[in-house]
């Protein structure tokens, strides 16, 4: 069976046992505390907990996945992989341990037709059940039932938190030829025979920071078994990467390299092991060259699936694993020759291989090439670089007499070379030494806290400054999504700290800064009418509104009298601005859709700032955008403006939300509760800001520049409502004095101006010849006054009214005249000397050179040039000394002649 039957297979027996057949959940979790998503039960969760409901209480999937954990195992064993596809069947309170168990064996035994003598079990310790299950219920022999430590067959949670418990394993014998010759060896046993196919894990715990497990509300089932894995079981493969789904991946790979592959079978010795430019002999751990192209199939697998949902090379996060990836992959190549980027090469094969079912590696072919040849290309300006410094470094590690490179040094390399820590410490582990990891990630925090430190808003207070005051009420967007823009409240607390005075309310309706949105103005007004100003005892500017922990604080500058703790005002904020601030929020949501339709699902927001009537929107994206697709992503959200869409502002749980499908941003911190804007069939995203009830509201949106801000991070600046109207009431304006200027109508400008471009042009090249033919009239002149200098004829003058050009051509002609000599003019253009120079060939042979001769000349009017022995060109910053300097070629000419 080929991978993608098997896949099919899979599916369709658990289909038939009622279960929920789902497509794969994103690589890209929307639970924050992992990269990636690494389980097929990681995105069930919810499920599990008793918090969503499922929308069927079976269900069966292929999920991708992407682990890290053993990725120095990756390529040295048969099974270890990065990213891989994990079957799984799962149960949410509906059938538990029996059922489980059942369907495994019938699924191997009877579906795929492992042979059952070649299949081994193993069971928690402490799991009597399952035990017996095996034993009794499936009829297996007690000497195939290993039973083994929590390390082994115990299972979760994925991250600190969350739903883990008892496992039993299903293993594949692989034949005593992978074993290690112990007499007893069985699972459980490290060496390569017993292959695990199939793990089944028992839900029935949620574990608590603190470690406490408590019993969750439905006990459950979550399955997983690797595709690749049991591909390689039923087609009888040493490796998974010999499989169907990787072996086309590997043959390109030793394609681009020029080698055979199985060359170097198992470890090798000697020669036959690559080792790094760096290292003087083989290290004990150097790769052969097949693990090493088995390496770069799964890294290049990995990376493409990354970038088809949007992830990008960086130093952070996500962006760091694809960043460590493809330069690990380059690293690799160039140990066989290879310098050239070359994995971005390998995209099509693997579209090809996994392209079905997983779609978003075709519609985004293109863009994951371009990012990892940009990668790459990157990577190979840095590498020479930084592999020079490394060897300096380890130069003088050894020199000191230690074995331990410095953290600090390993830093320098990563921050200031972009060398991946990982990388290093292979390096180094090659020459003997190790690398200071905990100094490392000390000065990798300490960068951090300064880049914190640079981005967080500038105020003289802390948060502790508002230590014991309640959390602030807000009442900005209330109801939903209007909010309320005034209301009555207490001064709780006046901080005061050099010119700035800040006012903490019981409640109030301002909008404090947060998600990219700026903090609300307006006014606070004690004792006076409400909503107005008349008769106050005290008005306060509200020039700020910042959010300190809980508290939220105002900024203020006092208009008139003053305000005491304890006071009750009336707050209110400035409606206008609010409002041209909420046109440009929605429209960040309404520009993150148009991107992601426009130019592909790889599109994620990177962040926003968001003012009255102004947005600026970070994205991720590997290239400048094109004119046409800038014109594409602006026409769409338009087009959503002028749809009235109803925005609604939903408040749930954070897993609701997420099973409603809403965007969460990376980075960003929710709550429990949270917050999703939903623009009904555009948009649908977590976000705390402010916001229309309407995309009408919006009126009009106007891109007004697109640049970058960094490696594969693209910024877009735009104006919204009242400011795009001004936009475009300016440059109409502009147009229509353009226009008048132009004596045509506003839409004829372009074409009237082309005709006067073509008239001016016209002017210029008659202009020219009556140029050239005033100075080929000065011709005559010229040759009436030919000097000579040992036998050599020399003509020299001052030209006036041309341009260098001009003066070029005339001295070209006075060569053609004079048939043998030498030829010196100078004007003057713009305020500045202008000299020229021809020196016929058979006075260049006896020793005349035309570019150090205009050299000298320049010299004298305080300039300077050169150039050939027979043309060259000059310049000067005095004029006044143009005549005196000409004067002085026939002595020049005569040293040059008369020099041995």
């Amino acid at each position: 069976m080929t991978t993608k039957e098997l896949r099919q297979a899979f599916l369709d027996y658990f289909w038939k046992q009622d279960h929920l057949v789902l497509p794969s959940f994103s690589l890209i979790p929307s639970d924050q505390s992992t990269l990636f998503t690494s389980a097929g039960m990681q995105p069930l969760i919810p499920y599990f907990l008793g918090i969503a409901k499922p929308p069927q209480p079976r269900i069966a999937t292929c999920q991708k996945c992407f682990r890290a954990d053993d990725i120095d195992k990756v390529g040295f064993t048969w099974r270890h992989l990065s990213f891989f596809e994990m079957l799984g069947n799962f149960s949410f309170g509906d059938y538990f341990k029996r059922e489980a168990i059942r369907f495994a064996w019938e699924f191997m035994t009877e579906v795929v037709r492992l042979p059952k003598e070649r299949l081994w079990v193993s069971v928690y310790e402490e799991d009597d059940e399952a035990y017996e299950i095996w034993r009794k219920d499936i009829g297996l022999p007690e000497e195939r039932i290993v039973q083994l430590g929590k390390k082994d067959n115990w299972w979760g949670p994925v991250g600190d938190t969350g739903p883990c418990g008892p496992d039993t394993e299903i293993h594949y014998d692989r034949g005593e030829e992978f074993g290690c010759g112990n007499p007893d060896c069985k699972p459980g046993c490290d060496c390569d025979r017993w292959g695990e196919l199939w793990n089944l894990v028992f839900q029935q715990y949620d574990q608590q920071k603190d470690g406490t497990l408590l019993p969750l509300p439905k006990p459950g089932i979550d399955t997983g078994m690797g595709l690749e894995r049991l591909a390689a079981a039923i087609q009888g493969k040493v490796t998974v990467f010999e499989t169907d789904i990787f072996f086309p991946l590997v043959q390109h790979i030793c394609q681009l390299l020029n080698y055979e592959y199985g060359r170097d079978e198992g470890q090798g010795t000697g020669d036959e092991l690559i080792t790094s430019p760096l290292a003087s002999r083989p290290a004990p751990h150097s790769l052969n060259r097949d693990i090493a192209v088995r390496i770069i199939a799964d890294h290049a697998r990995a990376v493409c699936f990354m970038a088809a949902e949007g992830v990008v090379p960086s130093n952070e996060g996500r962006g760091y694993v694809m960043r460590r990836f493809i330069r690990r992959a380059m690293r690799l190549g160039r140990l066989f020759g290879v310098e050239d980027p070359f994995v971005h090469k390998l995209v099509p094969t693997v579209v090809q291989l996994m392209g079905d079912p997983y779609e978003e590696l075709v519609k985004s072919q293109n863009i994951i090439s371009e990012a990892i040849l940009r990668e790459e290309e990157r990577f190979e300006q840095t590498l020479g670089i930084g592999m020079a410094r490394l060897g300096e470094m380890i130069a003088e590690t050894k020199a000191r007499g230690e074995t331990v490179l410095r953290g600090r040094d390993a830093f320098t390399l990563y921050d200031t070379y972009g060398f991946p820590f990982e990388l290093t410490v292979e390096i180094c582990a090659e020459q003997g030494l190790t690398v200071d990891e905990d100094g490392f990630r000390k000065e990798l925090e300490l960068q951090r806290q300064r880049a914190r430190e640079r981005m967080k808003f500038v105020s003289p207070f802390e948060v502790g400054e508002f230590e014991g005051l309640p959390p602030t009420k807000f009442v900005g967007r209330m109801p939903e999504p209007d909010g309320v823009l005034e209301c009555e409240a207490v001064v709780l607390a006046i901080k005061q700290r050099n010119d700035e005075v800040w006012i903490v309310l019981d409640k109030t309706p301002f909008y404090p800064e947060s998600g990219g949105q700026i903090g609300d103005t307006g006014t606070l007004i004690w004792d006076g009418e409400r909503g107005t100003e008349e008769g106050a005892k005290a008005i306060a500017r509200v020039l700020d509104t910042q959010k300190f922990g809980d508290v939220i604080a105002h900024k203020v500058a006092m208009e008139k009298g003053f305000l005491t703790e304890g006071a009750v005002v009336w707050a209110q904020v400035d409606a206008e601005r609010r409002q041209a601030i909420r046109r440009a929020h929605t429209s960040t949501h309404l520009l993150h859709a148009a991107l992601r339709k426009v130019l592909g699902e790889h599109v994620f927001q990177a962040g926003s700032v968001v003012e009255p009537d102004r947005l600026r929107f970070d994205f991720t994206h590997p290239k400048p955008l094109t004119p046409e697709e800038l014109q594409a992503i602006e026409e769409e959200v338009n087009r959503q403006i002028l749809a009235a869409h109803h925005v609604e502002a939903i408040e749930t749980t954070l897993q609701e939300a997420k099973a409603m499908g809403a965007m969460a941003l990376f980075g960003e911190k929710y709550g429990e509760i949270v917050r999703v804007i939903k623009v009904e069939g555009v948009s649908m995203e977590l976000c705390g800001g402010t916001h229309l009830s309407n995309t009408a509201e919006i009126g009009l949106l106007k891109i007004i520049a697109e640049t970058s801000v960094g490696a594969n991070i693209r910024r877009i600046d735009a104006y919204t409502g009242e400011r795009a109207r001004k936009w475009y009431e300016e440059r109409w304006q502009l147009l229509q004095q353009a226009a008048d200027a132009l004596g045509t109508q506003p839409e004829r400008v372009t074409e009237a101006i082309e005709e006067l471009r073509e008239q001016i042009r016209e002017l210029e090249r008659r202009l020219q010849e009556a140029e050239e033919q005033r100075a080929l009239q000065q011709i005559n002149e010229l040759l009436q006054q030919v000097q000579e200098v040992e036998g050599i004829k020399v003509v020299t003058g001052v030209v006036s009214g041309v341009s260098p050009s001009v003066l070029r051509r005339l001295a070209d002609e006075l060569e053609v005249r004079l048939r043998s000599g030498v030829i010196v003019l100078g004007t003057i253009d713009d305020g500045k000397v202008v000299l020229v120079s021809k020196v016929t060939k058979d006075v260049v042979a006896k020793g005349g050179h035309a570019g150090r001769l205009v050299g000298e000349v320049a010299k004298l009017t305080e300039g300077g040039g050169g150039g050939r022995p027979d043309f060259a060109q000059a310049g000067g910053r005095n004029p006044a000394k143009l005549q005196d300097a000409l004067r002085k070629v026939p002595e020049l000419l005569s040293q040059q002649i008369r020099r041995p």
